[in-house]
């Protein structure tokens, strides 16, 4: 079913309200909840809101809470997010690291001790919105094994890098693992098998089975060896640069909260050779024979927009039991 874009926001706003968020954080939190299954990641969207609401009401996400300054030098800040609400923290990081770029050409951010940040695709698009090149990456709690591994000793840390464009933002949001695990239990309760593989199951073979690779926990890294590698290294720069918790530290609590996340912004040269350079990469790529007969090939974030688009026309697409769900909570 769908529902209006703005009766979904305001969902979302009277339970936080109820919860009792001021005014201004719940319009904040309850419009990017609203704008992640707007956009179709309807896994960090209405899917993804009676977790949320679940960890306020347990004490993992904490209300009152503040960043506070914990340190910097130079076009480089650290940021301690006091376990507020993680949507609120990133979006505050991302404005200090365009200001930072504002000044400096770039700025990075850091921040420990925050919380989920929801979508991460959200604050590359509010860089590449204001004008900016924005990169930002964060840890989780294990969730996906080292290449050559069965247990989980990794975070599926993801990785967001946004470039603007006029005629529409490149922004590529991705999870290390083939597919994230919301995007599996998605799966999973729609019944659905997945495309490709996504993972093992408990005999260690390659699966399409979204079930069987949630029991197993053995998800399969993005290029194998390379998005486990790729996975550790997201882990070391975030740990490092907030001086905050690392997968490892995060894993120990059983809950996934007091992640590290880091937010850096580059100001691109406004000039012909910029604008012409992003359509001359994404016209060629374009020009590759599609696979099947009236396929299509797409940058990332076109999707996005189309669906953007679609569900601001048409209504945001909802899983009526979830819908439901939210409406009593």
């Amino acid at each position: 079913m769908r529902i209006p874009f703005a009766k979904l926001q305001s969902e979302f706003k009277r339970i936080l309200l109820s919860l009792n968020f001021t005014e201004d954080k719940a319009e904040q939190c309850a419009t990017v909840f609203a704008e992640n299954s707007r956009d179709g990641v309807y896994t960090h969207g209405l899917n993804r809101f009676p977790v949320f609401v679940d960890f306020v009401k347990q004490g993992l996400v904490k209300l009152d809470a503040e960043a506070t300054k914990a340190g910097g030098f130079g076009a480089i800040e650290q940021w301690d997010g006091n376990l507020g609400p993680g949507i609120l923290n990133a979006r505050f990081c991302m404005n200090r690291a365009i200001e930072l770029a504002k000044t400096n050409g770039i700025g990075c951010v850091a921040i420990k001790n925050t919380n989920h940040w929801m979508r991460a695709g959200t604050y590359g698009w509010q860089a590449a919105d204001a004008g900016f090149i924005g990169i930002c990456f964060t840890n989780t709690i294990a969730n996906l094994p080292p290449w050559g591994g069965i247990d989980p000793r990794l975070g599926n840390n993801p990785l967001v890098i946004a470039v603007p464009r006029v005629e529409g933002n490149v922004v590529l949001d991705m999870a290390i693992s083939q597919y994230s695990v919301g995007k599996l239990q998605q799966y999973k309760m729609n019944g659905e098998a997945l495309p490709l593989p996504g993972g093992y199951d408990a005999d260690g073979n390659l699966s399409t089975d979204a079930p069987a690779i949630l029991e197993s926990k053995r998800l399969l890294p993005v290029g194998f060896w390379k998005g486990s590698g790729l996975s550790l290294v997201l882990d070391l720069l975030a740990s490092i640069l907030s001086q905050g918790n690392s997968t490892a530290n995060i894993t120990q609590n059983e809950k996934e909260s007091g992640v590290s996340q880091v937010f850096i912004c580059i100001k691109p040269q406004d000039n012909n050779y910029t604008a012409n350079i992003i359509e001359e990469i994404i016209s060629y790529t374009k020009s590759s024979r599609p696979e099947k007969e009236g396929g299509t090939i797409s940058y990332p974030g076109e999707n996005t927009l189309k669906t953007r688009e679609k569900s601001l026309a048409e209504g945001v697409l909802v899983d009526e039991r979830i819908w439901e769900k939210v409406k009593n909570l």
